[in-house]
């Protein structure tokens, strides 16, 4: 045998074992070979880390609170949700408003412990959601019993529910409806209602608001306001909510209560599903420790719900039967589900401080974000946006902030969050 004979079957032998090696593994399929890493955000550039992945952060959106009137020593507080209608109009949700306070200086804490001070250099120096003088909303069983601040003072209970245009400015502001919200959680427009009513969730008052587009009117209200249940027509607690494209409404009724409450098109009680979980990590069918999210494929039906204190998100189908579960890893805490018009998943975790996607089966696709109070960073991201030009909007509750994201040019489209689903409008 020639020595270029014998190299030849050294080499196929060589391939062959590798082959073999890779096929006796579990879970391995034949002619299926492993999804290929995803790759920088935008492919040839020298240098970065992709620190804010696909996108780059817009400055000054918005614009500081102190473009008001009277504002001039204000800042938003905790913000909780975020909704896109269009690129000039975007609902911001958010638990009153804080003090603008400078960063203060280092101050050693001695009668606490050796070598110990506050601020602990590059972290956040005030969380805008926990202490007895953060932003009410989030102590008590009504959200305000229990917060020890002065309203004037420590916080201001205004600006709960405002509209932001593409600059950043704040066009419209629905200060008319901050005395019956206590914690408002999340906010949405349903996208096969070509009337495009606003959607308000508010976790403290048990309270799902509909309000007509231009928020002149409240026209339903699901839910007996500041009074919990866990019947027909109450809620404990509820968090987010989902449609079908017949109007079907699913509601994640889910700090409190543990259940996913499914309602016809004109809101009337047709079922629940889900029991507590009574072990951590609990990886049982059809029970929930904190119901945070949850949104319908409009083709499948299936319903995906993010079950946050387990770290997992369930499938049912549209009447609740169980169908599936993936795990999104451990630490981890999943705040947001978003389902995109091409039809992928994705999450932003507080563990992590990470954007996730993953497919409709629940696989791994692609991740990236950091924790910080820099602009493009994240501290306890509460709700996600898309508007119909592809800019991402972020909701933070520990920062205190909504945070506008447009995607990088060049970027890979299968790295940047998918637009939103759109029927009506």
């Amino acid at each position: 045998m020639s020595a270029r004979s014998l190299a030849v079957a050294l080499l196929t032998l060589v391939v062959g074992v590798a082959i073999g090696v890779q096929l006796s593994r579990p879970g391995a399929t034949v002619g299926t070979p492993p999804a290929p890493a995803a790759g920088p955000a935008v492919a040839g550039e020298k240098g970065g880390q992709d620190q804010t992945g696909p996108y780059t952060v817009v400055e000054n959106w918005p614009k500081p609170l102190a473009q008001l009137p009277g504002h001039e020593k204000w800042t938003w507080g905790a913000v909780q949700g975020i909704f896109a209608e269009s690129a000039n109009r975007v609902y911001v949700l958010m638990r009153g408003e804080l003090p603008a306070l400078e960063r203060p200086a280092e101050v050693p804490y001695p009668a606490v412990g050796p070598s110990l001070s506050f601020p602990v250099s590059q972290t956040p120096f005030r969380n805008a959601s926990v202490g007895p003088l953060s932003s009410p909303g989030n102590s008590g069983s009504d959200g305000w019993n229990g917060w020890k601040g002065k309203l004037g003072v420590d916080a201001r209970w205004e600006h709960c529910l405002f509209i932001v245009d593409a600059d950043g400015n704040i066009v419209d502001a629905w200060t008319q409806w901050d005395e019956i919200f206590r914690r408002p959680h999340s906010v949405f427009i349903n996208p096969y209602d070509a009337e495009k009513h606003v959607w308000v969730v508010d976790d403290r008052q048990h309270a799902v608001y509909k309000f007509t587009n231009d928020g002149s009117q409240l026209v339903q209200t699901l839910g007996v306001r500041g009074v919990p249940g866990t019947d027909a027509t109450h809620f404990n607690r509820p968090t987010f909510l989902a449609w079908l494209p017949d109007s079907t409404l699913y509601v994640s009724d889910g700090y409190a209560n543990t259940r996913v409450v499914k309602f016809d098109k004109d809101g009337k009680f047709l079922l629940t599903w889900g029991e507590k979980s009574v072990t951590p990590r609990d990886t049982t069918p059809g029970t929930f420790n904190a119901v945070h999210g949850v949104v319908v494929d409009p083709d499948t039906r299936r319903v995906y719900v993010t079950d946050r204190e387990n770290a997992r998100i369930q499938v049912f189908d549209e009447n609740g039967t169980y169908l599936d579960q993936f795990p999104t890893g451990f630490p981890s805490t999943p705040q947001v589900l978003y389902l995109s018009a091409d039809k992928h998943l994705w999450t932003v975790d507080n563990d992590t401080s990470k954007v996730v996607k993953y497919d409709l089966n629940g696989r791994y696709q692609y991740s990236w974000g950091s924790r910080g109070d820099w602009p493009g960073a994240f501290w306890n991201v509460h709700g996600m946006s898309v508007d119909p030009d592809g800019n991402l909007y972020i909701a933070e509750v520990n920062n205190g902030r909504a945070q506008k994201f447009r995607p990088r040019p060049g970027a890979s489209p299968a790295l940047v969050v998918g637009t939103p689903l759109r029927a009506a409008w």
